[in-house]
C-alpha cells in the first residue's frame, strides 16, 4: 500500500426507499426482490412472484408504513447508519477513510467505492452491518462489493468483516443501550426478536446437509456448522445479552420476525409468540432486535408500532421497543475496534 494511503471502511446496509412515496418503495422492492440471494428461487419463478403477485399488491402497503416512520430526516435507517459513520470516522482518525453504502438504493455501494478510490484507499474493509451471518444479507453485501470491485482496471485489496454476534463490544455496548430502560420499565418478559430467513436458506448454508435444524436443539450442539448458521449465531447473541442483562432462566425468550410468503420461516414467530406470552400472564413486555444495528422499518415500524397494537389487543399493558444501537457512543467505539482489528 502506498505510503500515506487511508484504508477504506465501506459501512454497508440493506437499504431504504429514497420517499415514502409508492412509486419510491415499488423501485426499492425491485431491486431487493430481484436479489436471487433474498428471492431464492429459480428465475422464472422468482420473475413471476415478484411481477405478478409482489410489486402488484406490496408496494402501497409499505409506502404506508415508511409513511409512518419517515422523519424530515430521511428514513430512520439512513438518519442513524450516517450518523454511524460519521462517529466511525472520528473514532478512526485521518489514517482511515470511510463511506456508508446500501446494498439496495442510495447511496449506493458502487459510489461509496468510488468515494474510497478517490480518497486514495488502496485497501478496503468492507462492513456489512449484520451481527449474524446470512447468505441472503452479508453474503450478498460482500458479492456485490466484490463484483463491483472486480470491474476496476486497479482492483483494491478488500478485507470482510467477519460476523460480530459474539464479539464482546457489540454485546456489552447492546447491553449497555438496554440496560436503563429496561429497568425504568419493569418488564415481566424479555423478547429478543430477530429477523427471520426462510428454513430452506438456513439448509442450504449447512454443508454437511445434516445439522441445522435436524433437531430441535440443533443450535446448542456445538457444530463448525455454525460459523455460517444464522440461526445459531442468532441464539448465541440472544444467551449472551441475557447473560449480560441479569436475566433468569424463563424471563426471556427468542423469535424471528417480517416472514413473507407461505413457505415455513424459522420459529418461533414473533407475531406468534406475543399470544403465548399473553396467555401466561405477561403483561409488561419489553422488546430488543439484535439483528439490527440501527432502527428502521422492521423495529419502529413492526415492532414498535404494529407489535404494539397487537400487544394491546392481547390484554398487555405496555410494550417496550429497545432502541437499536444506532450511534450509541459505546457502539461506535467497538465498531472502530472492530474494524482496527480487520484492517
Amino acid at each position: 500500500m502506498s505510503a500515506g494511503a487511508p484504508t477504506g471502511v465501506l459501512l454497508i446496509q440493506l437499504g431504504t426507499p429514497a420517499s415514502p412515496a409508492t412509486r419510491d418503495v415499488r423501485r426499492y422492492l425491485r431491486e431487493f426482490l430481484s436479489d436471487p440471494r433474498v428471492l431464492d428461487l429459480p428465475a422464472l419463478r422468482r420473475w413471476l412472484l415478484l411481477h405478478l403477485v409482489i410489486l402488484p399488491r406490496r408496494p402501497r402497503a409499505s409506502a404506508a408504513a415508511y409513511r409512518s416512520i419517515w422523519t424530515p430526516a430521511g428514513s430512520p435507517l439512513l438518519v442513524h447508519s450516517r450518523a454511524l459513520a460519521a462517529g466511525v470516522a472520528h473514532e478512526l482518525g485521518p489514517g482511515f477513510a470511510v463511506e456508508l453504502g446500501m446494498r439496495y438504493g442510495e447511496p449506493s455501494l458502487a459510489g461509496a467505492l468510488a468515494r474510497l478510490r478517490a480518497a486514495g484507499a488502496e485497501r478496503v474493509v468492507l462492513a456489512p452491518l449484520y451481527p449474524q451471518y446470512a447468505a441472503s444479507s452479508s453474503g450478498s453485501a460482500l458479492a456485490r462489493a466484490f463484483e463491483l470491485a472486480a470491474e476496476e482496471w486497479d482492483v483494491p485489496a478488500l478485507v470482510a468483516l467477519e460476523p460480530f454476534c459474539d464479539d464482546p463490544g457489540f454485546l456489552d455496548a447492546a447491553a449497555a443501550l438496554a440496560r436503563e430502560p429496561l429497568t425504568g420499565f419493569g418488564a415481566d418478559h424479555v423478547l429478543f426478536s430477530f429477523h427471520g430467513l426462510p428454513e430452506r436458506q438456513i439448509r442450504r448454508s449447512d454443508p454437511t446437509g445434516a445439522h441445522c435444524l435436524a433437531a430441535p436443539d440443533c443450535c446448542d450442539v456445538p457444530s463448525p456448522v455454525h460459523r455460517r448458521c444464522y440461526r445459531a449465531q442468532c441464539t448465541a447473541t440472544a444467551r449472551a445479552l441475557a447473560e449480560r442483562l441479569g436475566l433468569a432462566p424463563g424471563a426471556w425468550s427468542l423469535a424471528f420476525q417480517s416472514r413473507l410468503g407461505r413457505t415455513p420461516w424459522i420459529r418461533p414467530y414473533t407475531d406468534e409468540r406475543l399470544p403465548e406470552l399473553a396467555a401466561a400472564g405477561v403483561k409488561r413486555l419489553a422488546v430488543l432486535c439484535p439483528s439490527f444495528v440501527a432502527d428502521c422499518l422492521e423495529t419502529v415500524e413492526e415492532i414498535g408500532l404494529r407489535g404494539r397494537e397487537q400487544w394491546r389487543s392481547l390484554g398487555g399493558d405496555a410494550l417496550l421497543l429497545v432502541p437499536s444501537l444506532n450511534a450509541h457512543p459505546a457502539w461506535v467505539t467497538a465498531l472502530a475496534s472492530l474494524l482496527r482489528r480487520a484492517s
